[in-house]
């Protein structure tokens, strides 16, 4: 097997904010993230593929290359159809779709290639909105893969099912006096996930391993809790990407959070305008809103970002990096990375308290706040103060 390197491309700024602390093959759309779908399709370990992404991000997410490396876009989702012309790639050559190099065998990325065109019907993240709207699909996608020739450990009587063959859950799940209707998708519990009592779930749907349901919870699909996820009150079409938290009753709809983010009781979030226009969402390539072709769209929060109880969202929200928002009304659509306030108005949240908040959340899953995370943080600080408006009128 050639050594495989999933690179970001200059597209990569279109998924911000998502895409200021991981490379873009870590975003999670399915059950799986885009690295291990790569890992799964081609029989690999995660460690057997690493990443060509920002500089900033290269010492936490390193880069492994040999004299001969398959390169392929961290973007782009795999298909059989997709693998098998990756495959035929000899030296030298890069599959390109238009202008955007989807893989390129060679040593090095920059390196001159031979074209190789092929009219493939490919699936791409470009925009964070893609996550949620490619979310059935790739539900679908990741549960056939993941539970072929596999068992499912069974269903206790307390739980109503319709449609089982359509359900499976991992070792150690936990499942209690819950509604599980698998006929419009598949429903896919992880490794030492829970649901707890009341809870009633519509599919497609993905918990991913040691993720939590609360009493009560209501779901509808395409929706996704990355591992160490908790979720309560009412989620649609939302994807959790991972150690995040909306633990509360409150309405989440056709949204993607990060890592390490909590939402306070009775936040909710609007994804349909009141005039039923299409939603803009703001783009960072371009430093304005641009239309995003939907009528539902919610919110798009980054990763360490947290909002106090009663939160108001409006439609298309973006939400940077270690940002706080508390207050009443409606905060503004756009709130930059280490803004602390609301409709208020803003101020900065300094560095050395979003440390330290950051150390005390990771801490409670016993990850690190290391020299490594400080580093990316402190280089999206500086990064991002272009946006905190505030902070040149002082």
């Amino acid at each position: 097997m050639k050594n495989i390197i999933l690179f970001d491309d200059a597209q990569r700024d279109g998924l911000l904010p998502l895409s200021y602390t991981r490379p873009t093959a870590l975003l999670r759309v399915g059950i799986l993230t885009i690295k291990e779908k790569w890992a799964l399709h081609l029989s690999l370990d995660n460690e057997q593929i690493s990443y060509a992404t920002a500089d900033y991000l290269q010492d936490k997410f390193p880069l492994h290359t040999t004299d001969d490396n398959l390169w392929i876009n961290g973007r782009l989702l795999p298909s059989l159809p997709l693998i098998e012309q990756i495959q035929k790639l000899d030296k030298g050559q890069a599959l390109f779709q238009q202008d955007v190099i989807l893989a390129a065998r060679g040593t090095d990325l920059n390196e001159s290639y031979t074209s190789v065109n092929e009219n493939l019907d490919i699936s791409m993240i470009h925009r964070p909105h893609d996550i949620f709207s490619l979310n059935d699909t790739e539900i679908r996608n990741d549960f056939a893969k993941l539970t072929s020739d596999k068992i499912s450990q069974p269903l206790d009587g307390t739980n109503q099912i319709i449609h089982k063959e359509n359900i499976f859950v991992e070792e150690r799940a936990t499942v209690s006096c819950t509604v599980l209707n698998a006929s419009t998708g598949p429903i896919y519990i992880g490794k030492d996930a829970e649901i707890m009592e009341g809870s009633i779930i519509r599919g497609p749907f993905a918990m991913c391993h040691n993720a939590v349901l609360k009493l009560g919870t209501k779901i509808y699909g395409a929706t996704t809790l990355g591992p160490h996820c908790k979720a309560g009150g009412e989620l649609n079409n939302a994807v959790l990407t991972g150690y995040s938290s909306k633990a509360h009753d409150g309405f989440l709809g056709n949204s993607v959070l990060g890592e390490w983010c909590n939402l306070g009781a009775d936040t909710n979030n609007s994804n349909l305008k009141n005039n039923y226009a299409e939603v803009k969402l703001w783009d960072y390539r371009t430093q304005r809103f641009g239309k995003t072709g939907l009528q539902f769209c919610g919110l798009i929060m980054g990763d360490h970002s947290k909002c106090g109880i009663n939160t108001m969202f409006n439609t298309g929200t973006v939400v940077g990096v270690n940002a706080n928002i508390y207050g009443g009304g409606f905060p503004r659509n756009f709130i930059p990375s280490f803004a602390w306030g609301g409709s208020a108005g803003f101020m900065t949240y300094q560095f050395p308290k979003a440390k330290e908040v950051a150390t005390k959340v990771m801490a409670r899953r016993k990850k690190d706040f290391d020299a490594k995370e400080e580093a990316i943080m402190k280089h999206i600080f500086s990064k991002t103060a272009q946006y905190r408006n505030w902070e040149k009128k002082s």
